[in-house]
């Protein structure tokens, strides 16, 4: 059985999902569960260094509701269960409800939901808007995610085992995707391994709280740095970033509906920062509609409804894709497209998961010790797993983008490594299987250059067969942005100095 075969709904013996997913702090949530113990208690704990538990109730009983036959589209239209009497005192932040069965014991006993509480008004200069729409594409709870079948995605079901939280083995190990052995571990046995030791879904190693949300916001809490937060549906309101100086993006920030983009664009060019310690950020156009998201992705130009109507421009392609001549660069000054994967299968398998510094005097690297030609994240493997990029002119240095991508002209490249698309031909095969769903060709390589470039040929994908992960900053308007450009930047906030030291020289250039 293929990984992505392992539907993890039910798995538990006590399970929910939260509504409203974001609220004002002060509005009830309800807790909508299903059960196949007798009882069961919650807790809730807003997540921080501390994990102080806010609310609790013992001694609750739901149903075993039934799974409804497409739940991964139509979400499962549980009853409320209980309500959390959320307090205006309650500060922003991520809230994990903690389900546990009584008279159960292991790991079925228990499970996790979330809600997020945002501020009625803004209590810090900075928003951190957590990937709550790249949670959702890779959840296959009820049978099916985007990554294996579906293309409407509903919010309104609970998270697979191990979103929130996860264990973490004798060695530290906690499930990471990249490939951070040596020599190497292109297969990717040792995630494998460890998702077939503790029962984790497949897709919880390409999105996850506790992948690197948990990790930024740890530090942050030991840094004294303090924000605010939202989900990404929130920024389809532009009244969300109302007050606010800076909006951070952090881990895999994959999934932007267009009301989401045409907010973060506004803010920027009126004055805002935006801080964005991610990878693949912002690659996909989807569709918020009520409580789903739609995403048609490689299928788009057949089955998305939208395609030529007048709603075309929100067809729910890769933003890069000339159909809709909007390209994510121009919005975060890079883009996938450019970059692709570095440790992953066979995508720069055996690179340093480090950045080369080429701007050492800038002011984003002071006081980490580093200069021009140092590598930055050396040992923690900072670039991986998805990585953002841009078309660099050739033989440039410090390297310089070309803006034929929709990269700004004012984009500074402060840092590269190299990374590629994975190549699926006849001839040979770069995706590692186990992680891989679909390993028929035409691969990613292929498929970007055929849409970017009209065909498939030897010269067409020639142009994104070396690519670069991208570290830069830009001006826009009267703002600014920041781009990490890789999804496992906060991998470092674990242990390295000089990763910890550029990300806090961000945050206090930018005012958090």
């Amino acid at each position: 059985m293929h990984p992505s075969e392992r539907v993890y709904t039910r798995w538990p013996d006590v399970e929910a999902y939260c509504t409203p997913l974001s609220a004002k702090a002060g509005r009830p949530i309800e807790v909508r569960a299903a059960s196949r113990a007798r009882t069961f208690s919650v807790r809730v704990s807003r997540w921080a260094r501390s994990h102080d538990v806010v609310w609790a109730a013992a001694g609750l009983r739901a149903d075993d509701h039934p799974v409804p036959e497409r739940a991964w589209e139509t979400g499962c239209g549980w009853p409320v269960t209980v309500e959390i009497p959320t307090d205006a005192s309650w500060p922003s932040g991520f809230y994990e409800v903690t389900l546990k069965a009584d008279g159960v014991s292991g790991p079925t006993a228990t499970s996790q939901a979330f809600f997020v509480l945002r501020s009625g008004r803004p209590r810090h200069r900075a928003l951190l808007t957590l990937a709550t729409n790249t949670y959702n594409a890779y959840n296959q709870w009820g049978g099916r995610c985007l990554y294996s079948g579906g293309d409407t995605m509903s919010f309104e079901r609970p998270l697979e085992r191990g979103f929130i939280r996860r264990p973490i083995d004798e060695t530290g190990f906690d499930g990471r995707i990249t490939n951070i052995e040596t020599p190497g571990d292109p297969t990717h046995q040792r995630m494998i391994d460890y998702q077939d030791r503790f029962d984790i879904p497949l897709w919880t190693g390409s999105s996850s709280f506790w992948n690197w949300e948990r990790r930024f916001i740890e530090w942050a809490d030991d840094e004294g740095f303090a924000f605010d937060m939202a989900i990404n549906a929130d920024l389809e309101d532009p009244a969300t970033l109302e007050g606010y100086d800076v909006m951070l993006s952090v881990g895999h920030d994959e999934y932007w509906s267009r009301p989401m983009r045409d907010t973060i664009d506004a803010f920027v060019d009126s004055g805002g920062r935006w801080a964005i310690f991610s990878g693949n950020t912002c690659f996909w156009q989807v569709r918020l509609e009520g409580h789903r998201m739609v995403a048609h992705k490689g299928r788009a130009h057949l089955d998305d409804p939208v395609r030529h109507t007048d709603r075309h421009h929100l067809l729910t392609t890769c933003w890069c894709d000339p159909a809709i001549d909007h390209p994510e660069a121009s919005t975060t000054g890079l883009t996938f497209s450019r970059g692709g994967y570095h440790r992953i299968g066979g995508a720069v398998e055996h690179g340093t998961g480090a950045y080369e510094v080429h701007r050492g005097d800038h002011w984003v690297f002071e006081g980490t010790g580093l200069e021009t030609g140092d590598l930055l994240g050396a040992g923690h493997f900072i670039v991986g797993y998805e990585v953002d990029g841009c078309a660099l002119e050739p033989g440039r240095r410090p390297p310089r983008p070309t803006g034929e991508d929709g990269a700004p002209t004012s984009l500074e490249v402060l840092a590269t490594a190299p990374a590629r698309l994975m190549s699926i031909t006849d001839e040979r095969c770069e995706p590692p299987p186990l992680l891989w769903n679909d390993l028929r060709p035409p691969g990613e390589l292929e498929s970007m250059a055929r849409m970017l470039f009209g065909d498939m040929s030897t010269d067409s994908t020639a142009k994104l067969d070396v690519g670069h992960a991208v570290m830069g900053i830009f001006t826009r308007g009267d703002g600014e942005v920041f781009n990490a450009g890789t999804a496992d930047w906060c991998y470092g906030l674990d242990a390295d100095p000089q990763t910890r030291r550029v990300t806090a020289n961000v945050l206090r250039r930018f005012g958090v």
